[in-house]
C-alpha cells in the first residue's frame, strides 16, 4: 500500500457524505490532512472521529452563497487551502434518459449539481490557494462514460461529466504558472451508492466479468488515484483525465 503523508495541508472534499467522496476524506484524514468535508447528506459514521482535523458541513452544493460561506471560513480557519476534491454527483435512472425525450428541468437539475458545484468550489478555493503561495491541486471526478454514446443513454449525466473534463483542463491552462494542478478522474465500473442496482451477488458478477481486470472498483480504488493526483508524487501532471477503470476502455 502506498502511504503518502498530506500532515499540515488542508483539503477540502465536495461530496463526501458518502462512496468515493467519503473514501477520499478519510484517506486524506489519515494521511495526515486536515479536511472540509461538504455534502446535502449528513456526516457519515466513519468520519466520526476526526473532529479535531475535520469540519463537516451538511447544505447544498448548487448554492453559490453556501459554498462561499463554508470554504471561505474553513479556509481563514485552517490558514489556506491546499487541495480539493470535487466528487459530488448524481446519476439519476429513468429520469435522465435521452436528451430528445427527458424531461429538460431534470437536464438542468443535474447539470446543477454535476458540473456547476464544480464552478462554485473552484471559485471559492482557488483564492485560498492563490494566498498561501505554495499552489495547490485540484481532482474532478468525471466518467469514462462521456467517451462513448450509449443505447439507454443518460445524456445528462455524460453530458456534465464530459463538461467537468474540459473544465478542469481549462483550469490547468489557466493556474499552471501559479503551480496549481488540476486533474480529472474517470471511473470505470465502481460499487458506490449511486449503483444500488447491482443488489446481488449474481449481478456483481456478471459486471466483474466485463472488465478486463476481473472485478468491480471500489471507492478506495478512487480515493488511492485521487491522493496520487493531488499529493507532491504528481507535482509534474496536470491537465489530464485519469481512467480508473480496470482497463474498461479497451473494451470500448
Amino acid at each position: 500500500m502506498v502511504v503518502f503523508d498530506f500532515t499540515g495541508r488542508h483539503a477540502v472534499v465536495a461530496g463526501a457524505g458518502g462512496g468515493m467522496g467519503e473514501a477520499i476524506a478519510l484517506a486524506l484524514l489519515d494521511a495526515g490532512a486536515s479536511v472540509t468535508a461538504i455534502d446535502v447528506k449528513a456526516r457519515p459514521a466513519s468520519l466520526a472521529g476526526y473532529d479535531d482535523r475535520l469540519t463537516f458541513a451538511q447544505g447544498d452544493l448548487t448554492d453559490a452563497a453556501f459554498v462561499e460561506q463554508v470554504i471561505g471560513a474553513a479556509g481563514h480557519e485552517r490558514g489556506g487551502i491546499d487541495y480539493l476534491a470535487n466528487v459530488a454527483g448524481v446519476l439519476w435512472f429513468g429520469r435522465d434518459k435521452s436528451a430528445l425525450d427527458m424531461d429538460l428541468g431534470v437536464w438542468d437539475d443535474v447539470f446543477n449539481i454535476n458540473l456547476k458545484s464544480f464552478v462554485h468550489t473552484a471559485r471559492a478555493v482557488v483564492p485560498h490557494m492563490r494566498a498561501g503561495g505554495r499552489g495547490g491541486a485540484m481532482v474532478h471526478f468525471s466518467t469514462i462514460q462521456w467517451y462513448r454514446g450509449d443505447p439507454n443513454p443518460q445524456d445528462a449525466y455524460q453530458a456534465s461529466k464530459a463538461g467537468v473534463c474540459a473544465l478542469s483542463k481549462s483550469l490547468a491552462m489557466q493556474l499552471a504558472a501559479e503551480r496549481i494542478r488540476s486533474n480529472a478522474i474517470c471511473p470505470g465500473m465502481a460499487l458506490t451508492p449511486l449503483q444500488a442496482r447491482w443488489d446481488t451477488e449474481e449481478k456483481r458478477a456478471a459486471v466483474a466479468s466485463y472488465a478486463p481486470l476481473g472485478r468491480i472498483g471500489t471507492p478506495q480504488d478512487m480515493a488511492n488515484a485521487a491522493l496520487f493526483l493531488l499529493s507532491d508524487a504528481a507535482s509534474y501532471i496536470t491537465g489530464i483525465e485519469l481512467p480508473v477503470d480496470g482497463g474498461l476502455l479497451m473494451r470500448m
